[in-house]
């Protein structure tokens, strides 16, 4: 089970020209905001990377107000462990598990995925919070992944598995997220 002080939240790539590609655009935007307010409420820490954004323009608007207060890391390695910047925080954190949103599914997500199991952490992709341009290679993300030890997960399943209770003082604060 994730425990919010023991997790941190991955939002990889969710960037102007990549999202306007995907297949599933709206979700992901939806869902990855819902995700950081959920971290934000929860103080979960919050890694977020972009990639090349010389090229491939910033994170989109409404997720960069979001995070504002937050510095992106940019990359150009696929994975976000690649970066030494995403690497450095990621291994000052103390935690558990990485919880990971954005696109692309097969290819950023799932290598930086794979990098941080490597690393010796549960990491837990968020199925409804990533994209890929075709739905074919984000379910094979998400199935390769999965077969690799990954938890796939939804964006409900992550607030209630951190709540637990709806005694949980924010659950009616988070909980109106989701409806």
């Amino acid at each position: 089970m994730l425990d919010a002080k023991k997790c941190c939240l991955v939002l990889i790539d969710v960037q102007d020209k990549l999202l306007r590609v995907m297949s599933n655009p709206e979700q992901v935007v939806k869902n990855c905001g819902i995700l950081i307010q959920i971290a934000k409420a929860l103080e979960i820490p919050i890694l977020w990377c972009q990639q090349y954004p010389k090229a491939l323009g910033l994170t989109v608007a409404p997720l960069a107000e979001l995070l504002q207060g937050y510095s992106p890391t940019d990359k150009l390695t696929f994975s976000c462990c690649g970066a030494p910047d995403f690497a450095g925080r990621l291994e000052a954190l103390d935690i558990e598990a990485a919880v990971v949103c954005g696109i692309e599914s097969h290819v950023c997500v799932f290598q930086t995925a794979m990098d941080v199991l490597h690393q010796g952490l549960k990491v837990h992709v968020i199925a409804d919070a990533v994209g890929s341009r075709a739905e074919e290679n984000r379910q094979i993300g998400l199935s390769r992944m999965a077969s690799s030890g990954v938890i796939i997960s939804s964006t409900e399943m992550f607030l209630f598995e951190l709540l637990r209770s709806a005694e949980h003082p924010k659950f009616k604060e988070l909980a109106a997220l989701i409806r």
